[in-house]
């Protein structure tokens, strides 16, 4: 089963790379390489207590196996140079080639993390986003992982048994996927058994103990079958070569966790046809199936319709000789390279394929595509979460096969809906939707598609963009960022715009300029103190609420204080003002039990006009009507009211702005007027300007009455120039 190569020799490695590599200075560079790598690594062993030079010698071995060029060769030899021994990549650069530095550095990136940690955790989480950046970059980093890890397996019985279970979970939850994915089955088969034998010994030797019970009948019986179907083909004039394909034993396994019986399993009995050429495919096909029926519903043409990992094959279930069931798969020659190499085919094409090796780099780019999707997350800032989710629901799960208008094959998972579909193609495509139609039947845009769809998405230059509404419909975590990205710009210029406002307002209430304010000095002190990189950054953070814009024009303005309001501003200033409990004290239409806060922006309080808006998570925020936050609010508010029915005492904040003239207590006779209108201040920030000062100060009330006739009492004070209530 494990293919061990006990005792292997450089030379084994080089006649390995001489049956498919001619240029003499290639090979010469892989010998530099080996010994590179021997020199480094001397007097330095394995657990297995070989040299630890056997590893990479085996890793670039396996490399030959799917004849890798040569830099990915030197690159499996060298692969451990970064991380174990004193040389930078520069040096590995200018000793070697800045390709084959590049390939060994992102499989070092890879190896540093070690992939360690349960599946799920942000070690793992961080490590599936190293493996998918390296394969985006150069699809050989992934390959020479592979290999590396297959060796590795090959030798896990030297481990515990606690880390040989650990490195075949992480074995089979990461790296077989996306073997899987780049169509390298021969190696994906070999992991997946490995995994197996080391997670569920016991499940793993029971299969191979009931496959060697039935070996003998079962080679007995596919060598006659052979020899009938290779009949029947000569017959026909069918050039041909037929093998009996044995089913690895983790796929029997994944069929019995389902709950099938061993005997059951139609394809224990295989076998797998090559052929000259595609119409060849077809021909052999008819004749099999012309003496042996076919089983219905057990046929597949992925030769006309190929998976997106390139796999091309005719598969057909019949009953076959003795009344044994066969599954046959029929291929080309040219096929079955793919199928057994998947992405790493294109290195068998020479020059004498002529467009063969450029179609199959084209192949492969689109392949890397679904990975590139996930990538684009990275710079939309989605927490990890979303980024684990992307992976398992986009790259891991069952997949369905569509088609554009034009042929072209998208893989989506089970579950998505146009919208996905639009995305996978583009994000533009996905942002100018207005429509959808699918096999010519125009269709809503929370249709599931099925496998063979053919889709065709309408656009409109001229539309918005997506409706938040999507984010409810799209299936796949890369649509619904998409969606998020686009709606987190527009919010992201509107609270510029906001901020920018909301400050330009604050100092012209205050009487100071914007040009002395934003002043080289006052803009760098700013920055430095609140760390934004620039404007843009503050203003956003004012326009979110994120900081409140007179906390931000303090940080810059020197307070005169006299020694009177010195004592009563120590009193009060930077007081906490408590959030009232607001359970029942507001009534939300149609909703009995929701949680709700008073917006910070306008501080509504009772017998405010007030209106709700509905956040993402927070409840419901309630404004008051004359805010002017909520005017682009419309699609999100919701009625509210007060409930006056509720006697209590309970006080509200709500914040004031006086101006005032620069005389002596001022302040004093401010706060002298609460006692009557039945206000507690609760905090007092003090601004002085050239012609007048200028008082934030928070209150609290119980209704607006109380608001109305404290405001009234400071108006009517000859020294107060203005009392207003304050919307940040």
């Amino acid at each position: 089963m494990t293919k061990v190569n006990a005792g292997l020799k450089y030379e084994d490695l080089i006649k390995k790379v001489k049956s498919y590599i001619t240029d003499q200075d290639e090979i010469n560079l892989i010998e530099k390489a080996y010994k590179y790598a021997k020199e480094k690594h001397f007097g330095i062993t394995r657990m297995t207590g070989e040299p630890y030079i056997d590893h990479p010698l085996n890793v670039a071995y396996i490399l030959t196996e799917i004849d890798a060029d040569a830099a990915t060769i030197c690159a499996g030899l060298l692969h451990d140079i970064l991380e174990d021994c004193d040389v930078t990549k520069e040096e590995m650069a200018e000793t070697f080639t800045e390709e084959i530095a590049n390939l060994v550095d992102g499989v070092t990136k890879i190896n540093k993390l070690n992939f360690d940690g349960a599946l799920g955790s942000s070690v793992m989480i961080a490590t599936q986003r190293k493996i998918l950046v390296g394969l985006c970059e150069d699809v050989r980093v992934i390959i020479i992982k592979l290999a590396d890890r297959l060796h590795n397996m090959r030798t896990l019985w030297v481990h515990t048994e606690a880390k040989q279970k650990e490195k075949a979970i992480e074995t089979l939850e990461i790296l077989t996927p996306i073997a899987h994915r780049l169509g390298m089955n021969k190696m994906k088969s070999e992991l997946e058994d490995l995994s197996l034998r080391y997670s569920k010994p016991q499940v793993y030797y029971s299969i191979v103990e009931q496959l060697n019970q039935s070996k003998v009948e079962r080679d007995k019986v596919v060598e006659e079958m052979i020899k009938s179907v290779s009949k029947l083909l000569n017959q026909n004039g069918i050039k041909h070569e037929i093998k009996g394909r044995a089913k690895s034993i983790y796929s029997i396994y994944k069929k019995l966790d389902k709950g099938k019986k061993f005997n059951d399993i139609y394809d224990l009995l295989a076998l797998r046809v090559f052929v000259d050429t595609e119409q060849d495919c077809y021909k052999t096909l008819g004749i099999i199936h012309s003496k042996y029926r076919p089983i219905p519903k057990r046929f597949k043409d992925y030769v006309a319709m190929p998976k997106t990992n390139m796999y091309q094959s005719l598969h057909s279930t019949v009953f076959g000789d003795f009344g044994y069931l066969f599954e046959i798969q029929i291929r080309t020659y040219e096929m079955d390279e793919i199928a057994e190499r998947g992405i790493a085919s294109h290195w068998a094409y020479k020059e004498n394929h002529g467009d063969g090796k450029s179609l199959m780099k084209n192949n492969m780019e689109q392949k890397l595509q679904i990975f590139r999707s996930i990538i684009e997350l990275n710079s939309e800032e989605e927490k990890d979460e979303d980024f684990i989710n992307s992976v398992k629901e986009d790259i891991f799960n069952n997949t369905i096969y569509v088609f554009t208008p034009n042929g072209d094959v998208i893989e989506l998972p089970n579950g998505s809906t146009p919208i996905d579909f639009a995305y996978r193609i583009h994000t533009k495509v996905g942002d100018k939707m207005v429509g959808a139609i699918v096999n010519n039947n125009i269709v809503p845009l929370d249709h599931v598609l099925k496998n063979n769809d053919i889709i065709k998405i309408n656009t409109n230059q001229n539309s918005f963009g997506p409706s938040r509404e999507w984010l409810n419909i799209a299936h796949t975590n890369h649509a619904r960022n998409k969606i998020k990205a686009f709606f987190n710009k527009i919010d992201k210029e509107e609270y510029l715009k906001q901020g920018e406002e909301i400050l330009a307002k604050e100092l012209r209430k205050r009487k100071i300029t914007i040009s002395d304010f934003l002043s080289n000095e006052n803009v760098e002190k700013i920055l430095k103190e609140y760390k934004y990189k620039d404007l843009n950054e503050l203003y956003t953070s004012i326009g979110n609420n994120s900081i409140q814009v007179g906390a931000v024009i303090n940080s810059v303005k020197e307070e005169e204080k006299d020694t009177k309001e010195e004592i009563i501003l120590r009193k009060t200033k930077n007081q906490e003002v408590e959030k009232p409990q607001l359970k029942n004290d507001i009534l939300v239409e149609g909703i009995d039990d929701i949680k709700v806060n008073l917006a910070s922006c306008c501080n509504p309080i009772p017998e405010d006009r007030i209106v709700g808006y509905i956040t993402k998570g927070y409840g419901i925020t309630v404004h008051r009507l004359m805010c002017p936050n909520v005017k682009e609010l419309e699609k999100r508010l919701v009625d509210v009211k007060w409930n006056y029915e509720l006697e209590t005492k309970k006080k509200y904040p709500t914040n004031l702005i006086i101006h005032s003239l620069k005389k002596e207590d001022v302040l004093l006779n401010i706060i002298s007027k609460t006692t009557k209108s039945d206000v507690s201040i609760r905090s007092i920030n003090t601004y002085v300007n050239k012609s007048d000062n200028v008082y934030e100060m928070t209150v609290l009330v119980e209704k607006k009455e109380n608001l109305v006739k404290f405001m009234t009492d400071l108006r009517q004070m000859k020294d107060i120039i203005e009392v207003e209530r304050l919307i940040k």
